[in-house]
This record gives structure tokens, C-alpha cells and sequence, in this order.
């Protein structure tokens, strides 16, 4: 499936959307409760967004240097960041910062936190740190290489470190242990853990994905991408893995015993000059938020022929993508500090 979309065409953010600059790089962006949006920027600042146009954003610095990660606490009224600072922080709605750890030299990115587990974990460089609800340590996992991506199974018993050589499956508890490996030559840069828990799939320094069955280790390989996949988002119940790319939302269907061995991705959301650099797929419904390297972003259905256009091209390339939990809200930010936001009144967008 493929198709086009009018870049002329006013955008769902010209019609009933918000849009601010911040004035630094958008590192990323995290809902928190009450519609409250946070994002992390590229100057070690943190900005706290509310859903009300005339109200200024309120910032907060928090790192010396660029924040690098970004996720919301299990309260969600605190979020976490990591820095080059070599910290990891907790930052509240009301500005207030705690320092959780720091590990001189080495720089704290990415996070994971888990809600079925109410554990945290966060990369300082080969490190993976984990903490309790409260931030205290509850264990710390060493590897080889610098750990690349990070990501809890959904029961959050077990937490997965993607680096140099595949990925190493830990227990989420302290004490000693031996890591199951999963092993496939090369530098495996961001990781993501299916929502079934079924399945790991690694982005690679090649322009391509590297996949593993969690239950005998049955490797997948998905290649054919032009540039290297720098974002991968799970559709409700993982039955599609969304990822970014290339010059379409690809989409990799994940039902079935064998995953999407033997099967084409769906390719939607064919229009824009370059492509796909970052995609978040809705909470509860089969559709895919995407921004491009352009600026533009769109929302495409999986079943249906034509995407929405959401924001078209400006304002430097699409760095971060943010549903919130209801699903009625998106938020968007580039790299010239750009933010946008939408309200939906239920999960299909306007045509």
C-alpha cells in the first residue's frame, strides 16, 4: 500500500493544533498526567508544556550539556533524564531536580522504565544501571561493549541490552548472574521488546533490523532500508513493528508463528522529500504518527489508502513523536526546537 499526500493541503496543526519554538533541539517528548507535556532539549534544559495555548512553557535546566534521554516516571508527574553530564535525574511538573546517579564520563542514554515491574533502568556507557520506584539502586549489569538500546519485557521481570554482538537478556533483580545471549554479528544500536513479549528486534549500524524469537532464538533479518532505522514503535497488541528509514512508514507484521519471515512490510505514507526519521505508533488503534527529515508529519491508518498530513515541511527535521495515554493527544518536535501539538475528540484524525 502506498500513496501520496498534498503538502499544500492545510495540516491538521494549522487547523486545530498549537505549535512553539523552544529554541533548542528536540531531544524528546513524554505526556504526564492532565495533558501536561515535557520535553527534553538539546541545551541540558527540560520544558514542561501545558495544554493551554496562552500559557508559556516553564523550563527547567537540568543538565550541563544536552539532555540525551528522556522518559516519564511511573507516578507521571516526574519524568527522568539522562545527560552527557554523565546524570541521571528526576525532574518534577514544579522544576524541582534530583540527582539519581552519576558515573563520571560516561553518558547516560537511553532509559527504560517498566510499570508492570515499577523499575527503572538507564545506560551509563557499558553499564546498565537499575533502580527501585523510590531511585534507589537495585542492581547494575556490566557488558563488553557500550549498551546501544534498552528495553523491559512487558511483565518487567527481565530487561534486554542491545551492543556490539547481538543482545543480553538480565533477570530485573539484583545479584549475580550470567546473561542469556543473543548473538548476531555486529553493532546493535537501539532495541525494542515486543508488547506479546514474543519477540526482540535490534536496529543495526547497517541499514538494517536484526530480530530474535525470545523462545529459542530463531534469528529474522529485515533489511532493504536505505539509511540506518533510528525509530521503532510497536502497534496495539505487536502486531505490526513501525520503523522509520525510509522514504515510507514501514511496517513489519509480527502475526503469525514465524513473525515476518517470508512476508513484505506494508509501505505507507509515500509523499515527502527524504525520509522517515522518527514514527510512534497510536496506543490503542492501528495507526502511525511519522515525521520526516523535511519536517513534515502525517498520520497513516494501516488499512487505509490515504495518510493525514499533520504538519507539513519546515522548521528542520522531525526529531521526536509523543502519543499520551488516551490516545487523544500528539505532540511533535524538531530539530530547530519547533513543538506542536494536536487534540483529537477520539483516535481518527480529520481527513
Amino acid at each position: 500500500m502506498s500513496s501520496s499526500v498534498q503538502q499544500d493541503k492545510e495540516s491538521l496543526l494549522d487547523r486545530i493544533g498549537t505549535g512553539r519554538n523552544l529554541g533548542a533541539y528536540v531531544v524528546d517528548l513524554v505526556f504526564l498526567e492532565e495533558g501536561l507535556l515535557a520535553a527534553a532539549l538539546g541545551d541540558g534544559r527540560v520544558a514542561f508544556i501545558s495544554g493551554e495555548s496562552a500559557n508559556p512553557p516553564s523550563f527547567v535546566p537540568v543538565h550541563d550539556g544536552a539532555c540525551l534521554s528522556l522518559a516519564a516516571d511511573l507516578r507521571g508527574r516526574r519524568i527522568l533524564t539522562g545527560g552527557d553530564d554523565a546524570r541521571l535525574a528526576s525532574t518534577d511538573t514544579d522544576g524541582k531536580t534530583a540527582e539519581i546517579a552519576a558515573i563520571a564520563g560516561r553518558w547516560v542514554e537511553p532509559i527504560a522504565v517498566s510499570g508492570a515491574s515499577g523499575l527503572c533502568a538507564a545506560v551509563f556507557g557499558k553499564t546498565v544501571s537499575l533502580f527501585a520506584q523510590d531511585g534507589g539502586a537495585a542492581g547494575t549489569f556490566d557488558h563488553a561493549n557500550t549498551v546501544g538500546g534498552l528495553a523491559f519485557d512487558p511483565k518487567g521481570r527481565r530487561i534486554a541490552a542491545a551492543h556490539y554482538g547481538g543482545v543480553s537478556l538480565w533477570w530485573a533483580k539484583p545479584g549475580a548472574q550470567k546473561p542469556k545471549r543473543l548473538s548476531w554479528s555486529g553493532s546493535h544500536l537501539d532495541l525494542t521488546w515486543s508488547p506479546d513479549g514474543k519477540y526482540i528486534v535490534t536496529a543495526m549500524q547497517e541499514n538494517e533490523l536484526h530480530g530474535w524469537r525470545v523462545s529459542d532464538g530463531a534469528d529474522m533479518r529485515m533489511s532493504g532500508y536505505p539509511t540506518k532505522v533510528k525509530s521503532m514503535s510497536w502497534l496495539p497488541k505487536g502486531r505490526y513493528l513501525a520503523t522509520g528509514g525510509a522514504d515510507s512508514v514501514v511496517c513489519w507484521p509480527f502475526h503469525g508463528k514465524s513473525g515476518p519471515m517470508g512476508k513484505a512490510p506494508l509501505d505507507l505514507g509515500w509523499g515527502f522529500e527524504g525520509v522517515v526519521t522518527v514514527v510512534a505508533a497510536h496506543p490503542r488503534h492501528e495507526v502511525v504518527a511519522a515525521g520526516y527529515e523535511d519536517g513534515a508529519a502525517i498520520l497513516v491508518e494501516i488499512d487505509r489508502v490515504n495518510p493525514v498530513l499533520v504538519k507539513g515541511p519546515g522548521e528542520g527535521a522531525v526529531t521526536a513523536l509523543a502519543w499520551s495515554a488516551d490516545g487523544r493527544h500528539l505532540a511533535l518536535g524538531t530539530e530547530s526546537g519547533f513543538v506542536g501539538r494536536i487534540s483529537l475528540s477520539n483516535w481518527q484524525a480529520p481527513s
